[in-house]
């Protein structure tokens, strides 16, 4: 017997329950407003157990920074390297609490300048975003790595994730002026962070190595000495964490789950994992070709460099398009490492600046070139015209002023007071012991 309307067999069984007492008449209009109020709750739940998920697994990123970190660096530091990432996800964890979250988020708000006073957000928002804040500040630390005091790293990561990160992240999250001035040609668009979290920790980071220094015996004779990591498995190791976590750091993006919003979010999760394979395997094939062998380091650094070049428009590309962007990405960072090391002649020891910042750069303005909204080309190359990536170029530009202009003062305040780098005599022995008091492989071994 075939049912005309579902509905009223739904209501037919609530009526013939025991477990029900029906005290007035239900008609299908009123049952759909029921199913409409019940699909809406479902789908905050599962948004938020959605954000809750990936803000886990963007927490997980943080064992990732330490492998890679401590792997692409050498052993007598591999503590120090520990010690600092640790002090990122606790002192980021507090500090955004306490007032980052406010000057991301507030509800006062000129477009530049965000408040909404002391410990601000609540529950999964407030988790996730700050998981962001602890990895802005984590691109610094390898940078900088095997010369840095630990005294003058706490304080810059305090700073970054209660200030220079989080008013940031205002100007375009909080509907800040990159979305809404006058002189914006087009609404900026970075969906998960190339550059408000990336290229702001790449340039940094970037700042920070040139202000500190090279490490005591890197440029020897007009020559640039290779410092090789200690740990090429622990990176590798690393890489593959972060990869992983990126699934969760772009996909939780998305901020919601169900209905579209899970297709959405889904597809974020391909394209992340599409850019990152072709950055990988670009990096591969440029080493190969130049080297004459695939470098493994390099390599690493490509997949990042994908991951880093799809962050910002994961919500705003198609598969093809974020396979050429990691594509891309990854054999830029190849370029870009050895133009700071050798032409800047920069000591970023891991390639820190070119991961994050290069690449960061890109990511957001790829988004200009053959970006989509939808089904609608936004990009110079699919029919959107220049003002997409007029707008994306000026967030580039803003995020890149800021970011070197704060770390410049912030460095160079503390280089009058209480130093940036170790004695030479530490450097060499190794951070660890000294500033740290142990170290990270025990017995005869010869430690470099």
């Amino acid at each position: 017997m075939a049912v005309k309307n579902p509905l009223n067999l739904i209501i037919s069984l609530f009526k013939d329950s025991s477990l029900v007492e029906i005290t007035e008449t239900i008609t299908p209009e009123d049952l759909l407003v029921v199913v409409d109020a019940v699909k809406s709750d479902l789908y905050v739940d599962m948004g938020m157990l959605w954000m809750l998920i990936a803000g886990i697994l963007v927490f997980f990123m943080q064992a990732g920074f330490t492998l890679v970190e401590s792997g692409m660096t050498r052993s007598k530091n591999a503590v120090n390297i520990a010690m600092k990432n640790l002090l990122d996800i606790t002192v980021g964890s507090l500090t955004y609490w306490f007032v980052g979250y406010s000057l991301m988020y507030g509800d006062s708000k000129n477009g530049y300048f965000f408040w909404s006073g002391l410990m601000q957000g609540e529950g999964a928002d407030l988790f996730f975003q700050t998981m962001f804040a602890a990895t802005a500040a984590t691109i610094v630390s390898g940078a900088i790595a095997g010369r840095t005091k630990y005294s003058t790293y706490a304080i810059f990561t305090l700073v970054m994730t209660a200030f220079i990160y989080p008013i940031a992240g205002g100007w375009e999250w909080n509907n800040g002026f990159l979305n809404t001035a006058s002189f914006m040609p087009a609404q900026f668009i970075d969906f998960a962070g190339s550059s408000i979290v990336h290229s702001v920790g790449g340039w940094a980071a970037l700042v920070a190595a040139y202000m500190v220094g090279p490490r005591i015996g890197k440029y020897v004779d007009g020559k640039v000495i290779p410092f090789p990591g200690h740990n090429q498995i622990l990176a590798t190791l690393g890489v593959f964490i972060l990869w992983l976590g990126w699934f969760g750091f772009n996909g939780g993006s998305q901020l919601a789950w169900g209905g579209p919003d899970a297709i959405a979010a889904s597809n974020v999760v391909l394209f992340t994992n599409l850019s990152a394979a072709s950055g990988g395997l670009g990096a591969l094939v440029t080493t190969w070709i130049w080297y004459g062998k695939p470098n493994l380091v390099q390599s690493l650094n490509g997949a990042l460099a994908g991951l880093v070049s799809i962050t910002a428009g994961c919500g705003n590309m198609t598969a093809v398009g974020s396979v050429f962007a990691g594509l891309i990405g990854g054999i830029i960072v190849v370029f870009s490492i050895e133009f700071i090391e050798k032409k800047l002649r920069i000591d970023d020891a891991i390639g820190a600046a070119s991961v994050h910042g290069v690449a960061g750069v890109w990511g957001t303005l790829v988004i200009g070139l053959w970006g989509v909204d939808g089904d609608t080309g936004i990009g110079l190359f699919n029919g959107g015209g220049a003002s997409q990536l007029g707008a994306q170029a000026i967030g580039v530009l803003a995020y890149a002023i800021w970011a070197s202009f704060l770390a410049f003062l912030v460095f160079g305040v503390l280089k009058k007071t209480i130093g940036l780098r170790v004695s030479e005599e530490v450097e060499i022995a190794g951070l660890d012991e000294s500033e740290h008091g142990s170290i990270a492989y025990a017995g005869e071994r010869k430690r470099k």
